[in-house]
């Protein structure tokens, strides 16, 4: 495993392990659901395969005395809200990049990376990486045209440069094809930052072809077990400050980008694209995280464009182009205990082109309770999309969904200029929780066709507001 710094990548701390162990006063009761355990006895975090040792037993015999206690704590701990401070990149054009006086270069190549394709450059790029992060004057990790291939590394922080630091990419980063490689759930991590650059015109080929037949459908799974999601190509945790401009992702293992527990992030320009077929590859997926702008992306992928979930506030989409892929998504919701809510969702200016979906907030029944509010979609073109408007709070049970209603609050949400054409007969398909019926919902100015023929509109537990002069399909009666 590729380590920087002497620390070994873990899977504590991440999204799926946060969630499930948020609230709970077990020991290690939410840990029995994970492949691997950690224990606390250095700065070297070392994992241990349990498949075949109870929770308990495992518990005891690596996790001893003190750590015992530390391992309870971050167990109980709720998660927190996600915080950011001020924007510093607010009113400056991000677009343009300039050398900074007196910036120096780290090019891959002078540390011994090779352009070929073939040989590993993993050390290569750790070791530009570290002279770029701990330079007290300005500098930049610039990986040139060729063929790079890297493993699983950290791009670990903090920074000791003045400014943001740089990775300039104009070559193209190969993941290795073997998936046997990866122990975490991601295969480029950015953590523990604070102002970082991911610009330039490069690629990012995550080789996954040969990994998707391995992927596990974790909204499928009823029986409890974990669900281990194949690597992310770019993860970003408790990163603040960033700018990921102008890059192209392709083939990812999993997720194309990830970003969780950070602030003050802008993603633009950006072309993610694999087949349509490509299971689980959703494009940028945000979870805990705060003042995320996307712009200008095109992403073409086997799942949704974009994946927005639990403790995500102030999110901007604008001038977004996707499909195929299964649309733009707010959830699932409900899944775990103790979620924080998800406020000031907005998409803008979008085209969906051949989606299975196309903007949709999805909560789970019989589940936990949570929030989402002040969502907005407005001026948006669907070109034969599936399901272009769907509130589905009956989430893998519909339909004859005889589970206990959701526990999810929705509120405020509205739907603005929306047209198109669907290959839905239900082009607006509201369904709400019984025991919580959405509120505020409205519909204005929405005219999606399905050819020749009517399409209709579905309302359960559901009083939807409509304005504007067009509204196809008719509203619900």
């Amino acid at each position: 495993m590729k380590t920087t710094q002497g620390v070994t990548k873990s899977s504590m701390g991440q999204e799926e392990y946060m969630s499930s162990a948020a609230g709970s006063t077990s020991e290690c009761k939410n840990l029995c659901q994970y492949k691997f355990y950690p224990t606390y006895l250095s700065a070297k975090v070392i994992q241990i395969k349990v498949e075949d040792i109870k929770c308990n037993e495992a518990a005891s015999r690596f996790i001893v005395g003190d750590n015992r206690t530390e391992l309870r704590q971050r167990v109980a701990k709720p998660r927190e809200r996600p915080h950011s401070g001020p924007d510093i990149y607010r009113g400056k054009n991000v677009a343009r990049d300039t050398l900074l006086p007196g910036e120096k270069i780290n090019n891959v190549l002078d540390f011994g990376a090779q352009p070929d394709g073939e040989f590993d450059s993993t050390q290569a790029f750790m070791d530009a990486w570290q002279a770029t992060c701990k330079s007290k004057v300005q500098s930049r990790m610039y990986v040139p045209e060729g063929r790079f291939l890297v493993s699983s590394m950290f791009f670990q922080g903090p920074c000791m440069t003045p400014h943001p630091v740089t990775v300039q990419v104009d070559g193209t980063v190969l993941a290795p094809t073997d998936i046997s490689e990866f122990e975490n759930d991601e295969w480029l991590l950015f953590q523990n930052l604070d102002g970082v650059r991911l610009i330039g015109q490069g690629t990012f080929d995550g080789q996954g072809k040969d990994s998707w037949k391995y992927t596990e459908d974790c909204e499928a799974k009823k029986d409890g077990t974990a669900c281990v999601r194949n690597p992310s190509s770019l993860f970003f945790s408790r990163v603040n400050d960033a700018i990921i401009q102008g890059i192209k992702s392709v083939n990812p293992k999993g997720f194309h980008i990830f970003v969780t527990n950070c602030g003050n992030v802008r993603l633009r320009k950006l072309k993610l694209i694999a087949p349509d077929t490509s299971p689980n590859t959703d494009g940028i997926h945000i979870s805990h995280s705060i003042n995320v702008i996307m712009s200008r992306n095109t992403i073409a992928t086997g799942d949704d464009c974009v994946s927005i979930i639990q403790g995500s506030v102030n999110v901007t989409m604008n001038r977004l182009k996707c499909g195929p892929g299964h649309g733009i998504s707010i959830g699932s919701l409900g899944k775990y205990a103790e979620e924080l809510e998800v406020k000031g969702i907005r998409l803008i200016n979008a085209t969906l082109t051949g989606t299975t979906n196309g903007v949709r907030i999805k909560t789970w029944p019989d589940k936990y309770p949570g929030s989402a509010s002040d969502i907005f979609f407005t001026n948006i073109e669907m070109d034969n999309v599936k399901n272009p408007i769907i509130i589905d709070q009956e989430y893998e049970c519909f339909p004859n969904c005889k589970k206990k209603p959701s526990l999810v609050k929705l509120k405020n949400i509205q739907f603005n200029n929306i047209r198109g054409t669907t290959i839905s007969p239900v082009a607006v398909d509201l369904r709400c929780s019984k025991l919580f019926p959405c509120e505020g919902v409205s519909l204005r100015n929405i005219d999606l066709k399905l050819g020749l023929l009517p399409s209709i509109s579905r309302c359960v537990n559901i009083n939807p507001l409509y304005f504007g002069t067009l509204q196809v399909p008719p509203a619900c009666s």
